[in-house]
């Protein structure tokens, strides 16, 4: 049986003051306490340095229109949702880049199977 892959999405988003605090405030905080980030949460570097977290699907909600990481902030989406009813195992990822902070979210869309289907005559 094959495995199903996990989507990549990257979101059109707006950050909020709030957020760009929360996020930074983080980020010293990892710094200084690498055991002492919220759970649900993961902090790491990339190999170019650059600050990357990812929020697992218990640390924020997605709302209409925003995504609200419990404890930094929220993240204003811009355009239709990134995923649907059904797809499950989402984490929110979150990319400190030169060009600014990169939203996209990963997630696992629901296995559909069709085993022995018999046809109605």
């Amino acid at each position: 049986m094959a495995q199903a892959k996990s989507c990549e999405l990257s979101l059109a988003a707006q950050t909020t003051d709030e957020l760009l605090h929360g996020l930074e405030k983080l980020r010293q905080s990892w710094k200084e306490n690498p055991a002492g980030v919220p759970k649900g949460l993961a902090c790491s570097e990339s190999k170019s340095g650059q600050f990357v977290l990812v929020a697992a699907e218990s640390a924020f909600i997605t709302l209409p229109g925003a995504c609200v990481i419990k404890g930094i902030g929220a993240i204003e989406l811009l355009g239709e949702p990134a995923f649907e009813d059904g797809d499950h195992s989402k984490t929110l990822v979150l990319k400190a880049t030169p060009e600014g902070w990169q939203f996209s979210v990963k997630f696992m869309r629901p296995v559909v199977r069709e085993r022995n289907a018999k046809q109605s005559t």
